[in-house]
């Protein structure tokens, strides 16, 4: 594949592609779906014969550069995992280990499907260079820490206008600036507040972790008197542009507060599982509020991957699960989570394939094992398929890869194999 077909705008037509059951034309034209017909002609021909074509997927939480970290640390309670291997870890990052880390996740992503996604992390400006590369679309924040001291919230303050300042500056209609307020353990009451007024100050998206354990509820109940949930309702900061990852452990009167503000949350069931958190995220719930629930990954040290197709099918397996009801999230309202739902959320105008919207699809392969016979495409897409069904991966009207292959892969894999062995000598001497 040439690399041009990323940086120059080219037409592109899909030829026989499977859409809900039918063999269909999709033109592409700049950034954006033109025509679901017959059209034959175009810059580029992709011949989809044997493929099903289906929108990007949506990856709503992830930290990308933590792919330098997988398998480091597993098998450990949550906040020992954070405290005694993560955080020293982090300590020790250097740009270029965010760098190469982003562009692993990016390339992980890219080969299985997913073409936007919302990241929190540190060095923003090295994610930022890394999603300019290679094409994808990306939500990203400084991941703001301020540990309840007054000085390193006055740090924290100036990096994250510095972050915000540096991706405005790119001026690239992928990526857009979020704030990322931790988490109401990591975040004092007064850096909560400052958020709230800079993100409606500046119409910035809120990433914050909320909810993922007892102990953050416990914990904040301790300090404040009140649940994380009611934290941020006091602080103000429960809007449409609030995305809260995990929201295990939210009660139903919380979840009625979210929904009535149009709040967002992000469905990480593999980590969440993984971390053993006590139980699934109350979907039931949140689905009769009427709530906006997205999905995602969490960063790859606690997945241990970012195939959003694998955390497909353990979401919509887990809460049959734990609801014992196995009507509850059905295959195609699994996929409009990772897709409609996902997009949305991220203010993109993607998660359909459909005429005006952004280019941003994927085919899947139907040829392959898994995906035969094909009774019901969206259900072997949901309960089958894995990442590696994809075959080929458009992002803003741009080839990113075609038929598995995507330019550079081998330097990053090698590159980032080096950034995560150096990271780790350092950080244990």
């Amino acid at each position: 594949m040439d690399f041009s077909q990323r940086v120059i705008s080219l037409s592109i037509v899909i030829k026989n592609a499977a859409l809900n059951k039918r063999k269909t034309c999709i033109y592409i034209e700049d950034n954006l779906i033109m025509e679901l017909g017959k059209r034959q002609e175009a810059d580029i021909v992709i011949e989809a014969e044997g493929l099903a074509a289906f929108p990007g997927l949506v990856n709503t939480h992830t930290h990308a550069a933590m792919t330098l970290l997988r398998g480091y640390a597993d098998d450990m309670p949550l906040f020992e995992w954070l405290q005694n291997k993560i955080w020293p870890v982090e300590a020790g990052l250097k740009p270029e280990d965010i760098y190469w880390g982003t562009k692993l996740a990016i390339l992980e992503m890219i080969k299985s499907g997913t073409t936007a996604f919302n990241d929190m992390y540190f060095m923003v400006e090295e994610t930022a260079k890394a999603v300019e590369e290679m094409g994808v679309r990306a939500v990203l924040s400084y991941g703001f820490i301020d540990l309840f001291d007054n000085g390193k919230r006055e740090k924290e303050i100036k990096a994250t206008r510095e972050t915000l300042r540096g991706i405005l500056g790119m001026k690239n209609p992928r990526i857009q600036a979020a704030l990322g307020p931790h988490a109401v353990y990591t975040v004092s009451r007064e850096g909560l507040e400052w958020i709230k007024e800079f993100s409606i100050e500046k119409d910035l998206l809120v990433h914050i972790h909320l909810s993922e354990t007892r102990k953050e509820n416990t914990d904040c109940v301790e300090r404040y008197g009140i649940r994380p949930t009611e934290l941020l309702s006091k602080v103000g900061l429960i809007s449409d542009k609030l995305i809260a990852a995990h929201g295990v452990w939210l009660n139903a009167r919380e979840i009625k507060l979210l929904a009535s503000h149009r709040a967002n949350v992000s469905h990480n069931p593999v980590s969440n599982a993984k971390l053993a958190v006590g139980r699934a995220m109350p979907y039931h719930i949140m689905r009769k509020a009427g709530m906006n629930v997205t999905l995602g990954t969490d960063g790859a040290a606690s997945n241990n991957n970012l195939d959003m197709l694998e955390e497909l099918k353990f979401a919509a397996i887990i809460q049959k699960l734990f609801q014992d009801r196995q009507t509850l999230m059905p295959a195609k309202e699994a996929l409009d989570i990772a897709t409609e739902n996902g997009a949305r959320a991220l203010r993109i105008d993607s998660g359909e394939i459909a005429e005006g919207k952004l280019a941003d699809l994927i085919l899947i392969d139907t040829r392959l094992p898994e995906f035969t016979p094909t009774h019901n495409p969206v259900a072997n897409l949901v309960y089958s398929a894995s990442g590696g069904a994809v075959d080929t991966t458009i992002c803003d009207g741009k080839v990113l890869m075609l038929h598995r292959d995507v330019e550079g892969e081998e330097e990053i894999i090698e590159k980032a194999g080096e950034r995560a062995k150096a990271l780790v000598r350092r950080a244990e001497g």
